[in-house]
This record gives structure tokens, C-alpha cells and sequence, in this order.
């Protein structure tokens, strides 16, 4: 029977809110609230970067394929989280949607951490390189860099799956979270979890800290350049162009290191599904609207649009 069990694919019980039914529905509402939000926000920042000839840079061509990550990661999640809310029980999922749900969680994800660092070097390019710019940021390195993002966040999820979904997991495996996230799902396992945590765990925090790493590098060598520049008009122009993408990598990246690099002893559940709406509700909402507040040329091009629109 045990053995049975251990082979038998199984369904995960995903508890989600289930323990707070008093919020749930008050959840239901901002959650639903907040996707439509990032839905329209976002796919307002890819428009605007199709149509507006004033957008055709390097830079708010990554911001476009950022917002097409927001977008599909936001879909990936908030569905499932939506109908769960709703229901006053525990929702359970088959065992291939949750091993679907946390593969296209990681590909995004990855490609997120790989988008950022490829726009924090559009920045140092610009600001430290800029006789080489047309060179360093082509069409052609732009589109690398993209098709790198995706190829890394596809690697890195066929990795982790793979390790995390051949492990054995009892019959009726409770997962305490809202998604199948990489943690909650591996602590399930039944056997072999010590090593696949630890093999999971460092490389989750290889590909968080390395692009971190380059992002930090990126921005010392345009804080250095900014520094030597002499006319405070200057370093405040140049700065600001950076002010955008400085707050949507504190959002992103803050949030999943202490998530996934905090020690195990010092998180709970409570905190960990706090962290998880955080970066995978909310963060994907705010990209857009710190974009188009703190950027010229975005809220250049919106307005543009609108007049062109109302005549």
C-alpha cells in the first residue's frame, strides 16, 4: 500500500487563505482589483512602446518583455488563487497542474531576474560607454540578451521540476500556500528532500544573486560616473533616468531574497504567503505605474497617444 501510494501520481491540496475565511473575501476583491490593474497597466506599457516612435530604444524594449513576463505571470497565478478564494474549502490541484503551474512560475521568474540585469547594463552602457552605445546595445545584443532571459528561465525550471517532481510524495500531500511555489512543495517530499532542498536551494540563490551581483556592479560604475560629472543638472538628468529601474530591482529582488534565502527556521507560513502576494500580485502592479509616474518619455508618449486618440 505504501508503495503504492509513493508511485500513484497525487493531488495537492493547496490551503491557500483557507485558515483566514473571514478575509477571503476581502482578499478576493483586492486581488481581483489588483489584476485587472496590472493587466491594464502593463499592457498599456507594451502598446505605447509598439506604436510610440519615441520608445524605439534599447531600454523600453527589454520594458516591453518585462511587462509581457508581468503579464504571464500574473496569469499564472492569480486564476487559481481567485477561484480559491471563493471557495470556503481547500481547493485540491492534480499533480501535473501543479508541477505546469510552478515550471511557467520559474521560466518567468528567471527571465524577470535576467531582463533586469540586461536593462541595468542599457544603463551603464549609456551612461558610462556612450561612443559605444549603438554598438554594445544593437538590435541584434538586444535580442540576445532577450532570447538569453528566456533560455536561462527555461533551463533553470527544467531543472528544478525535474529534481522536485521525481522525488516521492505521500498520497494526499497538503501544500500551506496560495501556489505551488519551489519550498512548500519540496518540503512534501518523502525522501530524498535533505539533498534536493539543498541542490534547489543553491541554485535559486545562484541565479537570484548572480544577476543582483552584475545589477550592483552596473549601477557603482554609474554612480562613479555620475560622481565625476560636475554640473548637478547633470547628475540629476542622468539619475533619474535610472530612478525607475533602481525601484522596480529593490521590489523584485528584496522581496525574493527574503523569501528564498532567509533561513528556513526563521520563516512561517504566514510570512511566506504575505511575501509570495507581495511579488506575485503586487510588485507586477506597481512596475507599470512607477514606469509611467517617473518617466518622461513613458508619460510623453501616453499623453501623445491620448490627444492623437481624442482628434
Amino acid at each position: 500500500m505504501t508503495e503504492e501510494n509513493h508511485t500513484a501520481l497525487p493531488e495537492f491540496l493547496l490551503l491557500g487563505f483557507s485558515d483566514l475565511r473571514a478575509l477571503q473575501g476581502p482578499l478576493f476583491c483586492v486581488v481581483l482589483l489588483v489584476y485587472l490593474v496590472t493587466l491594464l497597466g502593463n499592457s498599456l506599457i507594451i502598446l505605447l512602446t509598439q506604436v510610440s516612435p519615441a520608445l524605439h530604444s534599447p531600454m523600453y524594449f527589454f520594458l516591453c518583455h518585462l511587462s509581457t513576463v508581468e503579464v504571464l505571470y500574473t496569469t499564472n497565478i492569480v486564476p487559481r488563487t481567485l477561484a480559491d478564494l471563493a471557495s470556503p474549502e481547500p481547493q485540491a490541484i492534480s499533480f501535473q497542474a501543479c508541477a505546469a503551474q510552478m515550471y511557467v512560475f520559474i521560466v518567468l521568474g528567471i527571465s524577470e531576474c535576467c531582463l533586469l540585469t540586461a536593462m541595468a547594463y542599457d544603463r551603464y552602457a549609456a551612461i558610462c560607454r556612450p561612443l559605444h552605445y549603438s554598438t554594445l546595445m544593437s538590435p541584434q545584443a538586444c535580442r540576445a540578451m532577450v532570447g538569453t532571459s528566456w533560455v536561462m528561465g527555461i533551463i533553470t525550471a527544467t531543472t528544478h521540476s525535474s529534481l522536485i517532481f521525481t522525488l516521492p510524495f505521500p498520497s494526499h500531500p497538503t501544500v500551506p500556500h496560495f501556489l505551488c511555489d519551489i519550498l512548500p512543495v519540496l518540503r512534501l517530499a518523502s525522501a530524498g528532500k535533505h539533498k534536493s532542498e539543498i541542490s534547489v536551494m543553491t541554485a535559486t540563490v545562484v541565479f537570484i544573486m548572480v544577476p543582483f551581483s552584475l545589477i550592483v556592479t552596473s549601477y557603482v560604475r554609474i554612480l562613479s560616473a555620475i560622481l565625476a560629472m560636475t554640473s548637478p543638472q547633470s547628475r540629476h538628468k542622468v539619475f533619474s533616468t535610472c530612478s525607475s529601474h533602481l525601484l522596480v530591482v529593490s521590489l523584485f529582488f528584496g522581496t525574493a531574497s527574503i523569501t528564498y534565502i532567509q533561513p528556513q527556521a526563521g520563516s512561517s507560513v504566514t510570512t511566506d504567503r504575505v511575501l509570495s502576494l507581495f511579488y506575485t500580485v503586487i510588485t507586477p502592479m506597481l512596475n507599470p505605474i512607477i514606469y509611467t509616474l517617473r518617466n518622461k518619455e513613458v508619460t510623453g508618449a501616453l499623453r501623445h497617444m491620448v490627444k492623437r486618440q481624442a482628434t
